[in-house]
């Protein structure tokens, strides 16, 4: 069976990745920092104490993973820290760096020597970090590190093909969830069968593009 790693696979988007993959009939490895029982239920294994905002991720993940291939790995684990410009919060603006845009680039460093020929990686981000479609300002360290993983991901891209490792960078939507306060307009289910079909079509080809969750190419 393929076997697939999905972080911050406890919960919302990441959950749900996790359950539809096992669903298709892939090993799935979930990493998150805490477990939860329906993570346990789909996963083969949980990944649990994995932090992908702190540096000693990546060791967690190369001692976790060990020499196992892995065929595909979604970096979904993600915060958000809702700031208006009369609101800063430094802090919280760092901690958005750490985890959305320094998270995917350890997760994946970690996990290279597992990644072969054919493996995918995909990087859940957000239009947020589109600077073109920027028409409403506000949410800082959120918007700022979905830029920056963004050109992480294209910077990956490149890297990987000689590997022949194709990546792909995926805005899910506006998805109910924790993260949102429920008050998305695309169930976590939905954006999950959108984001796998994008990655089941991902290509040498069509690596370092970013993409809806639709299928619909997002402007930098």
């Amino acid at each position: 069976m393929p076997v697939a790693v999905v972080t911050g696979a406890n919960r919302g988007i990441g959950l749900e990745l996790s359950r539809q993959l096992a669903a298709q009939g892939w090993t799935v490895f979930g990493a998150c920092r805490s477990p939860s029982a329906e993570l346990r239920a789909v996963a083969a294994e949980v990944w649990s104490g994995i932090d992908i905002g702190q540096d000693d991720a990546v060791a967690r993940l190369r001692l976790r993973a060990g020499e196992r291939p892995i065929d595909l790995l979604i970096n979904n684990a993600g915060i958000l820290r809702r700031q208006s410009l009369s609101d800063l919060d430094w802090d919280g603006m760092r901690a958005q760096f750490e985890v959305n845009a320094l998270g995917p680039l350890r997760a994946t460093s970690a996990l290279l020597p597992n990644l072969r020929e054919g493996s995918k990686v995909a990087i859940v981000t957000s239009r947020m970090g589109s600077i073109a479609d920027n028409s409403s300002g506000s949410h800082y360290g959120y918007r700022m590190s979905k830029a920056a993983v963004n050109i992480a991901g294209v910077s990956l891209a490149q890297d990987l093909r000689a590997r022949g490792v194709p990546v792909v960078l995926l805005h899910p939507g506006h998805v109910q969830t924790e993260m949102t306060g429920g008050t998305g307009q695309v169930s976590a289910a939905d954006a999950a069968r959108g984001l796998l079909a994008r990655i089941d079509e991902l290509t040498l080809e069509s690596s370092g593009t970013f993409q809806h969750a639709q299928g619909q190419p997002l402007p930098w």
